[in-house]
């Protein structure tokens, strides 16, 4: 092999004594980038910047030395890797769909005297995968212990798993890690054990996965649950007040899982059984006081049986109203109600009238003033008459006097 070129050395000892490159600022011709980090499948951004270019380009290579854009120039035909923005002073690129090997240093390059260059380093997040649930396999017995399995691959850096029953925690054995064969991600599990009741019947048991690729998205995988358990019972009567003469149903009411097949009604003091079937009801078609007494109601099922007892008190008849009275009382709402649709129109009669009462009078005004005046001299007319009929006596005697000859006079003795 020949002996290394010089030509590096005297350019670099040319560039530390130029006259011109003794005021130039290190800093200014420095690039400078910035971390990334970004979730496998999705789009990362890399910026390079520098201050004083010194008439040189910017150019971003990958971990593996593979330049890939100089300037604007492509360097290497990768469809994802495209030009986002290229000045004198910055180069940004993207790179679009990332994988896993993507993941590195990526190097941002200005080829001044001497090369100057600023690192970037892209890590790319495994999203791991959703959860499976594995140790249910059949209907659990009340009490029983339940455990249950969880786990969740291809998540980089490695996940955490939790449990929960519904919106009830359940506190699992810690998270166990494992490298998965790509040497790049892994594969966490966890286990649950827990003793189920009978309120556990029909609940779900989640299975969580936390990753920070998720950013805060659920994604989790659930398991329902089956349990066994003995029935219980509860009798209802209908009508709730049972009365003598009246129909009666008592409900022999089964819960649990299996639900009773078979129901059994007793009275005490009464042999032998009243009733044996697979329905739940005992019924009375017409009480009587007789039937007064303590009742048993036993649901039965393939875990087992269960006994309520109902004490039944039957009342007198309730008293039926006559017919006279219903008829008066018939007879008084109509009433009532013809009265209240009397007072409705009066109502608005009322109304009506005060709303016309100024319209006919403003139309009038000059009519009445018309006829008042009328009125007035036809009384000033009749008070005439009237005064000349009281004065017609008179006048009558007046004249009767004056036709009349004058008394003959007596002479005086």
């Amino acid at each position: 092999m020949g002996a290394p070129s010089a030509l590096p050395l005297l350019l670099l000892f040319a560039c530390c004594w130029a006259p011109g490159g003794a005021n130039l600022s290190q800093d200014d011709s420095q690039p400078w980038t910035s971390d990334e980090t970004v979730v496998a499948g999705g789009t990362v951004v890399l910026k390079c910047q520098v201050k004083d270019h010194e008439d040189s380009s910017l150019q971003w290579s990958n971990p593996a030395q593979q330049t890939l854009y100089f300037g604007e120039k492509r360097a290497l035909r990768d469809n994802r890797i495209q030009l986002v923005s290229s000045t004198p002073h910055e180069l940004s690129i993207s790179i679009s769909n990332v994988a896993l090997a993507d993941e590195g240093e990526y190097t941002c390059s200005i080829f001044t005297m001497p090369v100057r260059t600023a690192k970037s380093l892209v890590t790319v997040l495994g999203i791991p995968q959703k959860p499976i649930i594995t140790g249910y396999k059949s209907s659990l017995r009340e009490k029983e212990t339940a455990t249950l399995h969880c786990q969740s691959s291809g998540s980089k850096p490695a996940a955490q798993l939790t449990w929960r029953k519904g919106d009830q925690e359940l506190r699992g054995e810690p998270t166990r890690i494992q490298e998965d064969p790509n040497g790049k991600t892994f594969t966490v599990s966890s286990s649950v054990t827990f003793q189920v009741t009978r309120e556990d019947d029909g609940a779900n048991i989640v299975c969580s996965v936390n990753h920070e690729s998720l950013k805060g998205a659920d994604r989790s995988t659930s398991q329902r649950i089956e349990v066994l358990y003995t029935p219980t019972v509860m009798i209802r009567p209908d009508p709730p007040h049972p009365r003598e003469g009246q129909k009666l149903l008592l409900h022999c009411e089964g819960r649990g899982n299996p639900v009773p097949q078979q129901y059994l009604w007793e009275k005490e003091g009464s042999v032998p059984p009243l009733k044996m079937t697979q329905e739940s009801a005992l019924i009375f078609p017409f009480l009587n006081k007789s039937d007064s007494g303590t009742y048993g109601c036993t649901a039965t099922s393939n875990m087992g049986s269960y006994k309520a007892y109902f004490t039944l008190n039957v009342n007198d008849p309730s008293p039926v109203p006559s017919s006279s009275s219903t008829y008066h009382a018939i007879i008084g709402g109509i009433v009532a109600f013809i009265v209240f649709l009397l007072l409705i129109l009066l109502i608005f009669l009322g109304h009506y009238l005060i709303r016309h009462k100024g319209q006919r009078c403003e139309g009038c005004n000059q009519r009445t003033w018309e006829e008042v005046g009328r009125s007035a001299k036809d009384r000033q007319e009749e008070a005439g008459c009237r005064k000349a009929l009281q004065r017609l006596p008179q006048l009558l005697e007046v004249s009767e006097k004056e036709k009349m000859p004058p008394a003959p006079s007596v002479p005086t003795l």
